[in-house]
């Protein structure tokens, strides 16, 4: 599959290093909890642990609504569910990337539904482009045009995962 690098290896460690900065400042004098959603965001939300200097715990969801689709389905499955409740936890939500939103919102609503001390959204990337008049992340690494990506945890077809860089995908339909 043709390939053409988007975002370098050292643009994202040095934009995960300005992200950690950021969110150890803001959370200096509390806990978080940094759920990160799989498959796409493990790589990212260990690399952005690791930029963090406050104490913070890791749990993992996963959620499918693209299946083995490269465009939303519109339904949101849960696959895997939080392991500890998150009730009075500062939650920090750690995305790959945000497309519709539609996944997102979906996650927030149902955060929001367990009672957190507050919860918030770190995406390594946003397709602003696909929603642009919603703020929906607190912490963005990078704004993408709306091209189908994989590398650093994204895939297609569950490879290309393990690039460590960005890129987008020439002969993949992108249709959400």
């Amino acid at each position: 599959m043709k390939h053409d690098k988007l975002i370098s290896e050292t643009q994202i460690s040095s934009r995960i290093k300005e992200l950690g900065q950021q969110i150890s400042q803001d959370y200096c004098d509390r806990s978080v909890t940094l759920i990160g959603v799989l498959k796409g965001a493990f790589i990212f939300l260990s690399d952005l642990s690791r930029a963090l200097s406050i104490p913070h715990m890791v749990d993992f969801m996963a959620v499918s609504s693209y299946g083995s689709s490269t465009s939303s389905s519109g339904i949101v499955r849960i696959l895997k569910d939080l392991d500890y409740p998150i009730t009075n936890q500062h939650i920090l939500l750690v995305e790959d990337i945000i497309d519709s939103g539609l996944t997102l919102k979906y996650l927030l609503n149902m955060f929001y539904s367990r009672s957190p001390a507050s919860v918030a959204v770190c995406a390594l990337l946003d397709k602003t482009n696909k929603h642009p008049d919603e703020k929906l992340a607190d912490y963005i690494g990078f704004e993408i045009p709306d091209k189908f990506v994989v590398g650093y945890g994204l895939d297609y077809q569950q490879l290309y995962r393990n690039l460590p860089y960005i890129a987008t995908v020439n002969n993949v339909e992108n249709n959400e």
